[in-house]
């Protein structure tokens, strides 16, 4: 997960200073050596952390937050934004060209994943901006790079604009813009070439790309998972093109978060994207304040709530709420919410957006398994129509049957027996008590998911 080893310390961190009524110069000194430790740990760059410790530090002895009715929380909240600045701020969106189409460069380093991001952003453009993109092969070195941006293309059901590896690059590029204009494509998204290292060459060939066809975005994509090495690439790219962004990839690897929280600092270029899996629709915008929310423990509901929206049929989770009301609910309905919650991602990811879960009894400390609803999914997909309708009817041999044809234990399915009947129960109560309460038709709890 990402920031994790970030998150644990800066959450401990926090935590002792979070309740106390009387908050003293003493205690703030003993807070920001232990962040900075904590940073440092998770490689951000040592400059970068001195620059943020000193602006902690400030503020936070500031009378007005010592005085106030509540210091320890005012000092966590100067934390906050300090973290929230120090990874760009406000979100940085995507250009829109006047005229169409808007020309986007993605530049990097071999094995960054540029290409994949590259199909990764336009899927995100069309699927989330009803953009109707054009993908660009101008990585005529590799075979094996336009190969995999055409195969991209097939899966995405997205145009690809190649003529091989003989062509020149500029043109290439300067022909792709012009075929999107007669075709009335939103976006063109130009896969560059790139090298095991930063070279005179590359950066030659990008800089004559750039002045051919002066593109509304140069995106450089680094991998979050190389540390410092992301750092030290974004300012040699920044200095000879002047990005206009950094997306990050395996984001969602990198448990440490140093580069997330040094590229903004070191090049002044905001973080647009960050890539949150290794699936065309894992990219997700970048957004500072939710990042910083998430890193210490405050949650990122607007995101959750966004994931929610993409993915669950509005329609559907309202009438899967009032059979969970009346009782009615079955294990076909329940293996659909389950499909519902997998397409929004990891399940440790979704809990980790929800406010105050890292300290929520039962939930602290676990470890959530996305095989665990694999396994659920197996027990529930080896009942019969009559069994998944009504679970009353199962007796020993039933249940044995079914463990059999899932490959897992009696017991796993008596116990999920048993946390379904307990859900069904509590649903009712809940719903009962709602409408109970001083005699007014209860307001609606949709539950996307379990």
């Amino acid at each position: 997960m990402a920031f994790e080893g970030l998150a644990d310390r800066l959450q401990h961190t926090i935590q002792k200073i979070k309740g106390k009524g009387k908050v003293t110069e003493q205690d703030v000194k003993e807070m920001t050596r232990e962040v900075r430790l904590a940073l440092l740990e998770a490689d951000v760059n040592f400059k970068v952390v001195k620059d943020f410790i000193k602006r902690v530090k400030e503020r936070a002895v500031d009378q007005e937050v010592m005085e106030s009715l509540t210091p320890g929380q005012q000092v966590i909240k100067v934390v906050k934004e300090e973290l929230t600045d120090l990874m760009g701020g406000d979100q940085s969106k995507i250009a829109v060209a006047d005229r169409p189409p808007t020309v986007i460069m993605m530049v990097g380093l071999q094995g960054a994943g540029k290409t994949t991001t590259t199909g990764k952003l336009a899927n995100l453009l069309r699927k989330k901006y009803n953009k109707q993109p054009m993908l660009v092969a101008a990585d005529v070195y590799r075979p094996a790079a336009i190969n995999q941006l055409e195969t991209l293309g097939k899966q995405l059901d997205m145009p690809v604009f190649s003529l091989g590896t003989e062509a020149n690059p500029v043109d290439i590029a300067n022909q792709a813009i012009e075929q999107a204009k007669n075709e009335h494509h939103d976006y063109v998204i130009i896969d560059t070439a790139g090298r095991l290292h930063v070279d005179s060459d590359l950066m030659d060939e990008l800089q004559q790309i750039k002045s051919n066809v002066t593109p509304d975005e140069i995106f450089l994509v680094v991998d979050a998972m190389t540390g410092q090495d992301a750092v030290n690439v974004a300012d040699s790219f920044n200095e000879q093109l002047d990005l206009t962004g950094v997306v990050l990839t395996k984001l969602d690897g990198d448990t440490r978060g140093g580069a997330a929280l040094s590229i903004k600092a070191v090049t002044d270029k905001p973080i647009k994207f960050a890539g949150m899996g290794e699936k065309l629709d894992e990219l997700e915008a970048f957004h500072p304040e939710r990042m910083a929310s998430r890193i210490l423990g405050m949650g990122d509901v607007l995101s959750l709530i966004e994931k929610a929206q993409d993915n669950v049929d509005e329609k559907r989770a309202k009438e899967l709420e009032e059979k969970m009301r009346s009782a009615s609910f079955t294990f076909d309905d329940f293996l659909e919410q389950m499909d519902q919650v997998k397409s929004m991602g990891p399940l440790e990811d979704l809990i980790g957006m929800i406010p105050g879960a890292n300290k929520m009894k039962g939930l602290k400390n676990v470890q959530f398994d996305d095989k665990q609803l694999s396994h659920v999914e197996a027990i529930i997909q080896s009942m019969t129509k009559a069994e998944r309708q009504d679970p009353s009817i199962m007796n020993a041999s039933r249940k044995k049957r079914i463990a059999q044809g899932a490959g897992r234990s009696v017991s796993e399915v008596n116990r999920l027996l048993k946390q379904f009947n307990e859900m069904k129960k509590m649903m009712k109560q809940m719903s009962g008590m709602q409408k109970g309460k001083k005699g007014k038709k209860g307001k609606g709890f949709n539950f996307p998911f379990m």
